[in-house]
């Protein structure tokens, strides 16, 4: 009898343990590690199918499991610095348990992989674009004139905006973009803000961090950009309007500019049908400078 209380206490205390899989999302990653001998698997396409196989065994057995992005650059880095072999699977566990604790993870909720490894990928670029927009941040240092640190004073100032444009959006669903042109790529950052049944604006936490260093980014290094917002709303048309980022600061872009910017095709400079249902117009004025930079440093 104690002996199957023992079992059945283990099975609970196992369900109650949460784990993380490190994943190889791309055939190069996957190359790449098949040049360790303990790494085993020989096809990426095998390799999915088993991990797949084994992450619904865990969600039936009630088990969580996270997926983290797992960079074979990353590793052999770490493994140099730690003095870890990166020849032992339990290097890898390891590795895969800092992967957990800071760097871009999902949850497996029973999806397949096939669209949980582009949510996972996209996690992996929103976190990589948010640390260099900071890191270039925090590198412009004291403004020479007033001595106030550039950087924070441009991040609080797009972090107003952005209130300031959700605000006056209309109501409904919202996707923001904002492009900088910060040598030598180009930064891209998504918010999305769902309403909920009482008008309130509902926004993913690390998405407004790195699209609000994004911006900032550009307003602080008067880098060119853009901003543009859409909102949808059941039984109305789209809404969709913009502003460009210029010398520090957010130049409302016209009616036809946003048209314009839609309906070209980015590749190869072609028109593109608009379209159907879309109202492409000029953006609210956001009011107390909002469009005009505070501090010209």
């Amino acid at each position: 009898m104690a002996h199957t209380d023992h079992q059945s206490m283990r099975r609970v205390l196992h369900r109650e343990i949460a784990g993380t899989v490190g994943v190889l999302t791309d055939e190069h990653d996957f190359g790449v590690m098949r040049r360790y001998r303990s790494f085993t698997f020989d096809d990426h396409t095998a390799y999915l199918q088993q991990l797949e196989t084994v992450l619904r065994t865990r969600a039936a057995q009630g088990t969580h499991t996270t997926l983290a992005l797992f960079d074979p650059e990353d590793y052999a880095v770490y493994c140099a610095d730690t003095g870890l072999d990166p020849e032992a699977p339990a290097s890898r566990t390891r590795f895969t348990a800092e992967l957990a604790a800071t760097g871009p993870t999902v949850p497996y909720d029973g999806r397949p992989l096939a669209d949980l490894l582009p949510a996972l990928v996209d996690e992996a670029v929103r976190q990589a674009t948010w640390e260099y927009a900071t890191t270039l941040l925090t590198r412009l240092g004291p403004c020479p004139t007033c001595g106030e640190d550039i950087g924070r004073a441009a991040f609080t100032r797009a972090a107003d905006l952005v209130v300031r444009i959700l605000d006056t959006a209309p109501p409904g669903d919202r996707h923001l973009v904002c492009t900088v042109s910060a040598a030598p790529d180009t930064l891209v950052a998504v918010l999305h803000g769902d309403q909920d049944p009482h008008g309130a604006t509902r926004l993913d936490e690390a998405e407004a961090l790195e699209f609000t260093s994004v911006l900032a980014l550009g307003l602080a290094t008067r880098s060119p950009g853009g901003l543009v917002i859409r909102t949808t709303a059941t039984g109305t048309a789209d809404q969709v309007y913009g502003w460009r980022v210029r010398a520090g600061a957010l130049e409302p872009l016209t009616a036809s500019e946003v048209f314009d910017a839609y309906c070209t095709d980015v590749e190869t400079g072609d028109l593109i049908s608009p379209e159907p249902g879309v109202d492409y117009r000029q953006p609210p004025d956001l009011g107390a400078d909002g469009t005009s930079p505070d501090h010209r440093h």
